[in-house]
């Protein structure tokens, strides 16, 4: 397998990979009745970003634009790369290495009009940033969550290596 086989793969492999981690979130919350907290939608925007960007690599990638894939590529990592940062700062707070947001307290929406609003209050639980709702192996959902976007962040990085060698080769060869 070619350099550009390999990189081609690594960027569908974190295509997919970011495809199964936001909709594992979504997951939790729509299925598991987790209601993220503020910090935690914020984490899911790289994604909405990343992901998008990724799919377009992979485009060009197929059209042989491996420049402009190698710069997509880079776009992507630093994209990911700052996911992995909300989440190691919002892990952080949850074992409380530092204090989290003062302004996150809930990911729910308001009531349907102004006569529930009472009950609604009375029912809605308000979601902090500094509290893990769920823990596997140790690690929050934010700890997970900068642990995948760090391996999307890397994938990315290890195809435009890649890409790069591949080009190196084909100028010295020529």
């Amino acid at each position: 397998m070619t350099q550009y086989q390999w990189a081609r793969n690594l960027v569908g492999l974190s295509l997919l990979g970011g495809l199964v981690v936001i909709a594992t979130a979504w997951g939790f919350q729509l299925i598991g009745g987790y209601v993220p907290c503020k910090l935690c939608l914020e984490q899911r925007i790289p994604y909405y970003a990343g992901l998008p960007l990724t799919a377009l690599a992979l485009i060009l990638l197929s059209q042989q634009r491996n420049r402009l894939a190698m710069l997509t590529l880079l776009a992507a990592a630093a994209i990911f790369a700052y996911g992995a940062g909300l989440g190691v700062y919002q892990a952080g707070a949850e074992w409380q290495f530092w204090d989290g947001p003062n302004d996150c307290g809930g990911g729910s929406a308001a009531p349907a009009s102004a006569s529930n609003m009472l009950q609604a209050l009375q029912s809605t639980r308000v979601v902090s940033c500094t509290e893990a709702s769920w823990r596997m192996l140790g690690l929050s959902f934010a700890g997970w969550n900068a642990v995948a976007s760090a391996g999307l962040a890397a994938l990315s990085l290890l195809a435009v290596f890649l890409l790069k060698q591949g080009r190196n080769k084909a100028t010295v060869s020529v």
